[in-house]
């Protein structure tokens, strides 16, 4: 070989080598060119497709405790719904995803925007609701097209159930998604998230700690795309405590026809413990909607509606008591020793005062009138008479040892306190002095005189158990999922009014004669096989411009119709159950009120009603005017 051949192999040698060299650093230059792009340029891309590639943590909403009447009948349960949340982390584009889901869900695509616009708060690893409570075959076809929608979750949630429809509603309550006052405040604490759904009003709020259970959690492995690997973890929830009523669910049903739909209320008391058997306020609303997440055209509706489906009218409504209140002026006239049972009046159908005549409600008058027959027949002159004669001071302070004008302290909130009026509070009110004509007035239920529905039956139930005002209640116990007592409510004593018996014996005579004698404004009223006594009202409304002459009460503009009321108790020997019946624009007590309140009775004392054509007729000499 010779010496320039050697040279010409260490030249190609070096040649191939500087190339491997160059190779080399061409590649190792390429590699940090690219994890130059990785780490700098696309680091926020594939941090986000990172986050994405890993545990997803979904929380299992828990069902809320079930709610019982007083015979472990059940009243509010929970019930499976489907829904469709979303995870905003792995939605890429936001525009294509919500109309793609507009079309699935025939929904309006600006709907979907406001649920995406609300959801913002959540963080973004959390999903959130789009759509509640779809159907199963919405369900199906947002699971067949899964592929197109990145990020939507199909659920399974516990939703509030009612069994009976809207019965107690207002009792019951509705639920509504938490606001960000409520996440702040110390009621809620850290246990609330939002999109949690919660007690806004009745016993759903108030028992808002008992209801609510504990949330649980799926733990899932999840690739890239957002597609389930498998479950890592399943934590079950915890279901809320049991709460068991006072009420009878048969008797509210009755309740509830027989107020049918006039607009009014109905409470029915036990009146040796107060616990509350029957509460009905009309008109009424479907809780379900409110489950579900109720729209806004839904809810101002509501608002709108002049018959005021929103409020509690047993608790919530004050109206003028009318000659229920006769009740109150009789104790307080035989306390005071300005009447007794044989104080006698003559009626002629009014009473001249000053410059002013005051009616009775009876134009041609009751004639020569006692206690009993004042009481059975509503006549308003004898008690103006003897109201005169007592003065406003010491009927206000027998209406309120009775519980009127005072808060009884019920469960629910908006609990509204009435008003009895005295000297004392006019003065204060209006820095005026207080007239006769005044006093006449609210002894017989009008004028400033306001009770509320359950006001007026703790009133009755008292004078049934011989003067114990007791507080009425609505729970009877709560219970734990294992049947452990949480919470166990006894009967409260508010006051006693300290009756005398003598008194009582002479009023209930007169209350029992308004039902079971002829000529007692409810006699139509009256049962076969139990004995109830009671009390018809009428409360004026507005006093239409010549109203006796031009204006017949039952051709007035609904509106101004007088309001019906009626209050009695039962067996009118035993008393054990008491109730009060307002029919708000009924006309009066004895042709709307007092045949709601036998009904009730009837159902209570298992007693079928007679439709008798005779039975509907009013007593001979007793027109339908209280």
């Amino acid at each position: 070989m010779s010496l320039n051949a050697g040279w010409e192999d260490i030249l190609g040698l070096k040649k191939r080598f500087l190339l491997f060299s160059l190779a080399a650093v061409v590649i190792f230059l390429l590699l940090i060119l690219r994890l130059w792009y990785l780490q700098i340029i696309s680091v926020d891309r594939y941090r986000q497709l990172s986050e994405k590639n890993r545990i997803r943590y979904i929380p299992i909403a828990a069902p809320r405790g079930p709610i019982y009447d007083r015979d472990g009948v059940l009243l509010v349960d929970n019930r499976p719904a489907f829904g469709i949340s979303v995870l905003r982390q792995e939605v890429d584009d936001k525009e294509l995803l919500l109309e793609r889901l507009a079309t699935y869900l025939d929904v309006e695509r600006g709907e979907l925007e406001k649920r995406w616009q609300s959801g913002v708060r959540f963080p973004r690893y959390r999903p959130f609701p789009l759509a509640e409570d779809v159907s199963r075959d919405v369900l199906e076809t947002i699971q067949e097209n899964s592929i197109d929608l990145p990020g939507v979750l199909t659920e399974v949630r516990p939703l509030r159930s009612y069994p009976y429809g809207g019965l107690a509603a207002h009792l019951f309550g509705y639920l509504g998604e938490i606001t960000q006052h409520e996440l702040q405040s110390e009621a809620f604490g850290r246990d609330y998230r939002s999109g949690d759904f919660v007690g806004k009003r009745g016993l759903e709020k108030l028992f808002e700690r008992y209801l609510r259970g504990i949330e649980g959690e799926r733990r899932l492995e999840v690739d890239v795309k957002g597609r389930e690997l498998r479950i890592l973890k399943t934590q079950d929830p915890q279901p809320g405590n049991k709460v068991f009523l006072t009420l009878k669910r048969d008797l509210q049903q009755a309740a509830e026809v027989a107020l049918g739909e006039e607009a009014g209320a109905v409470v029915v008391l036990d009146v040796k413990t107060g616990e509350v058997l029957a509460m009905v306020s009309r008109p009424s609303f479907n809780p379900a909607i409110f489950a579900r997440g109720i729209s806004g055209k839904e809810w101002i509706e509501l608002l709108q509606d002049s018959r005021h489906p929103l409020q509690d009218k047993t608790i919530q409504g004050q109206y003028p008591p009318g000659s229920t209140f006769k009740i109150v002026t009789a104790l307080a006239a035989l306390r005071a020793g300005v009447a007794s049972a044989s104080t006698t009046v003559d009626c002629q159908g009014s009473l001249p005062l000053g410059n002013r005549e005051f009616h009775c409600w009876k134009k041609r008058g009751h004639g020569r009138t006692n206690l009993k027959k004042a009481l059975k027949e509503s006549c308003d002159v004898w008690f103006y008479k003897v109201s005169l004669d007592l003065g406003i001071d010491r009927i206000a302070d027998m209406a309120r040892s009775l519980g009127l004008g005072i808060p009884l302290g019920f469960s629910l909130e908006g609990e509204k306190s009435g008003l009895i009026p005295d000297r004392q509070w006019k003065k204060k009110r209006y820095g005026a002095r207080w007239y006769n004509g005044e006093t006449v007035i609210s002894s017989i239920g009008q004028g400033f005189v306001l009770a509320t529905p359950m006001q007026l039956a703790v009133m009755t139930a008292a004078v049934a158990n011989g003067g114990t005002v007791l507080r009425p209640q609505v729970v009877n116990r709560i219970e734990d999922l294992d049947g452990n007592i949480l919470e166990q409510m006894t009967p409260e004593v508010i006051n006693e009014a300290k009756l005398s018996v003598t008194d009582l014996q002479m009023v209930r005579r007169g209350l029992e004669a308004v039902v079971n004698e002829p000529g007692g404004t409810a006699w139509r009223s009256r049962l076969e096989g139990v004995k109830i006594a009671g009390k018809t009202g009428t409360s004026q409304v507005v006093k239409l411009k010549d109203q006796d002459d031009k204006t017949p009460k039952k051709e007035a503009a609904y509106r101004f119709r007088d309001h019906a009321l009626f209050v009695g108790y039962a067996p009118a020997g035993d008393p054990q159950i008491a109730l009060a019946v307002v029919v708000e624009h009924g006309g009066s007590g004895s042709g709307a009120a007092a045949p709601v309140a036998r009904d009730i009775f009837a159902r209570y004392f298992s007693i079928p009603l007679v439709n008798d054509a005779d039975e509907q007729k009013p007593p001979q000499g007793v027109a339908e005017g209280d």
